[in-house]
């Protein structure tokens, strides 16, 4: 089980072997987390996606998953691209919430990664409701067969900070 730390900050800075990014399916940019780290990453990022989608990926990539790239300009060796889910009242996706966090570790353990900084996946435009988020994430790190030493959450607020840290 990896070490859990939890920081409020900006992911985008963090010195860590991969930065998990909550994309969105096109992998081509976005707001938010997404946006940051295609604007501090810089070109090679965006250069990288396309590949991803002229190849293996050409409708996207779907929800629950995660693909690796460089991190360009990022203090980061590599990106992992995960697509969370839209939160929704009527139907439990909370499923594919916990696959970004196992399908993310998955790819870091494929990279060696030993440090991964997480954001709160879906917590955002995406509308889950941060405590759950925060709830689903811990819980899914701390049972997960990883190699990963330690998952870093990165959290973009103190109202989020306060949620993962009281998991």
């Amino acid at each position: 089980m990896p070490e859990i730390v939890c920081v409020r900050g900006d992911i985008t800075e963090a010195d860590v072997d991969a930065v998990v990014n909550a994309a969105n399916s096109s992998l081509l940019g976005g707001g938010g987390v997404d946006g940051a780290i295609h604007r501090k990453g810089g070109p090679a990022i965006l250069a990288a996606c396309r590949e991803l989608r002229a190849g293996p990926y050409p409708d996207g990539l779907p929800t629950g998953q995660a693909v690796a790239t460089t991190a360009g300009d990022l203090p980061a060796s590599w990106v992992i691209h995960t697509v969370g889910p839209v939160y929704s009242r009527r139907e439990d996706r909370s499923d594919l919430l916990v696959s970004c966090y196992r399908e993310s570790l998955r790819v870091a353990d494929e990279l060696g990664a030993a440090t991964v900084a997480f954001p709160a996946v879906s917590a955002g435009v995406y509308g889950w409701p941060m405590g759950d988020a925060a709830r689903i994430a811990v819980t899914t790190v701390r049972a997960a067969a990883t190699r990963v030493a330690e998952v870093r959450f990165v959290l973009f607020s103190d109202d989020a900070l306060a949620a993962f840290t009281a998991v």
